[in-house]
């Protein structure tokens, strides 16, 4: 059997500035993601390390660290990684990347949100245990992005399910993560920069602009509007309206 690549990416071209994204079933009888790239195919497991791999028999080489950092805890020491253990668990960190890059596309949030919640996680651990800041900060400068698309998967699922004001919440809660990382980093001064932070400002603000008012919300604007054409009599009856709608509320 011929190993040359070429028909399978024929029937799959690589498109310019496009992210294309497919699932599969592998040969294991296990889900798999495809991502197309301009050189071919990243293959990924769809749970688990992308790659498929085990090390040390765990699920991760952060889950590994992690158990000997416990481990080490337990026992009154300090664990401290390598240079060469930071940029191992770089390179893993750069596979779930890939996955959940790909995942979003396929509109997944669930496990963009796990994957992007898993290199955040990474991030901290590095931080914690490598003793050295700018070991840390290799991996911490990504931070803002990854909380920009793990606020942008919560936030997603939250307004398929119709439920905005959540979904706005979310928003302004990866927002303000993003800009006290900076204001707390030793860049402060990019707190007001940050592109990540501006596209969740601008996505909020098109969620306020766009979203289904509430019933509360409608009979506010009705009184405002009647208060300002002068019918006090309904203004008077929406204002009670409204306060029994309020009581309601907040005894729900």
């Amino acid at each position: 059997m011929s190993l040359d690549l070429n028909t399978l990416l024929k029937d799959w071209p690589h498109e310019s500035g496009a992210i294309k994204v497919r699932k599969i079933v592998g040969l294991d009888g296990r889900e798999k993601l495809q991502l197309r790239i301009d050189l071919g195919v990243l293959q990924m497991e769809a749970t688990g390390r992308p790659d498929g791999t085990r090390p040390h028999g765990c699920e991760s080489l952060l889950s590994y660290h992690q158990q000997r950092a416990t481990r080490a805890t337990q026992r009154g020491e300090t664990y401290e990684l390598s240079a060469e253990e930071c940029t191992e668990l770089q390179q893993e960190g750069i596979q779930y990347y890939h996955r959940y890059l790909s995942l979003f596309q396929i509109n997944e949030f669930a496990g963009v949100v796990r994957d992007t919640q898993r290199n955040l996680d990474l991030f901290d651990f590095v931080t914690a245990h490598s003793g050295r800041e700018e070991l840390g900060w290799s991996l911490q400068q990504f931070r803002p992005y990854v909380l920009m698309m793990n606020t942008r998967a919560k936030a997603s699922i939250l307004l398929a399910a119709g439920k905005f004001i959540e979904a706005m919440r979310e928003i302004e809660r990866g927002r303000d993560a993003i800009i006290e990382f900076f204001q707390r980093s030793n860049f402060p001064e990019l707190a007001g920069k940050s592109s990540d932070a501006a596209f969740l400002e601008a996505w909020l603000q098109e969620v306020r602009a766009t979203r289904p008012l509430s019933k509360l919300e409608i009979m506010q604007r009705e009184m405002e509007k009647a208060i300002a054409s002068e019918l006090y009599e309904r203004a008077a009856e929406l204002r009670d309206a409204i306060r029994i709608l309020e009581t309601q509320k907040s005894g729900s």
